[in-house]
């Protein structure tokens, strides 16, 4: 007998439902079985439009059932916490769409919830799972760049004028939590270590939240991350990571194996200032995420993006987010 299959639940009929979908489809041990609206007749229109067996028109009654075991949480970034812990307390495990909390005493609810019922809730940063991210990770470690100095960020689009989910303060929405989150995390991923200080400065446009944000985060041994990210600025998602012997730059690092192979160039592995591409083999998206928490729940397998992961990335945004409001450098470690 194979293992057994994951039923999935999806709490709310947000956009991004359908990058999921799929891979959790193609999977042989998870499988998406209910979906959850704030009315039934949303939730039966999607359900027909995807093939979904139940509809449930309300949030708790999609955690009321009991064929669900897993549910993907991708409400508005303000509700997120709420339900994450809402799910967890009904006894599902829990994959949430990034920022999984807006505050330090949301995560710390959400931690104690998933402890107390026994079950997984990670947080979907699906690049960490990439083989790219891997393999940048492994060449960084090996010395390809020398001593790491420097990690310099660009992650933004330009959102457009209409109304945008992600512009509602009342929602949690802000450029930081859309897309800042992701060189945050990229930088303590490649780094290894937590930010020591941070600055920000940041735009607030017409909406009320930030559109437009530039951060520094200093880290010890002299490693500094500079990024800028926002919701006014042409489609660009690019990393450099640079050393004293070279650099790598990684195009595309948050959906980096999604469509086309993608490349890493590091100078010094070629020698003599020449190129070297490294490509990945075509694979979606989420794929990867989505086993790896198929393996915490089946395994007992430590998820890779772990609630403490969780916990110190909405620490350093919080920080960059004060920095900006106080014009003052934050301390976070001496």
């Amino acid at each position: 007998m194979g293992e057994r299959i994951l039923k999935w639940g999806l709490l709310g009929t947000a956009r991004i439902n359908a990058d999921l979908i799929p891979p959790v489809r193609d999977s042989e041990r998870h499988d998406v079985v209910a979906v959850a609206s704030r009315t039934k007749e949303g939730a039966e229109s999607y359900a027909r439009e995807w093939n979904i067996k139940s509809a449930h028109g309300s949030y708790e009654s999609l955690l009321a059932d009991s064929d669900v075991d897993v549910v993907y949480n991708s409400l508005p970034n303000g509700l997120h916490a709420e339900w994450c812990v809402k799910a967890a307390l009904a006894g599902k495990h829990v994959l949430c769409e990034k920022p999984m909390a807006l505050t330090l005493q949301q995560m710390d609810e959400i931690q104690d919830a998933a402890e107390s019922s026994g079950v997984i809730v990670t947080e979907a940063f699906m690049y960490r799972h990439h083989e790219q991210t891997l393999q940048v990770k492994a060449l960084m470690d090996g010395g390809a760049v020398g001593q790491l100095r420097v990690l310099q960020g660009q992650y933004g689009f330009n959102i457009g004028d209409g109304y945008d989910v992600r512009l509602d303060a009342a929602l949690g929405g802000g450029c930081m939590w859309d897309m800042g989150c992701y060189p945050v995390s990229y930088a303590r991923y490649m780094v290894g270590t937590e930010p020591q200080e941070v600055f920000g400065w940041g735009w607030v446009g017409a909406s009320g939240v930030e559109e437009m944000f530039v951060g520094q985060m200093r880290f010890q041994n002299d490693i500094f991350a500079q990024f800028t990210t926002g919701f006014r600025m042409p489609k660009l998602v690019v990393q450099e990571i640079m050393g004293d012997q070279g650099m790598l730059r990684v195009s595309n690092v948050i959906r980096a194996s999604e469509g086309d192979t993608v490349t890493i160039s590091c100078p010094t592995l070629a020698g003599d200032g020449e190129v070297q591409s490294f490509s990945f083999p075509n694979r979606h998206v989420f794929s990867d995420e989505i086993e790896d928490l198929g393996d915490a729940v089946l395994h007992g397998k430590e998820p890779r993006v772990s609630l403490s992961d969780s916990r110190n990335n909405l620490a350093s945004i919080l920080a960059l987010l004060e920095s900006s409001r106080t014009g003052q450098p934050i301390v976070l470690r001496g």
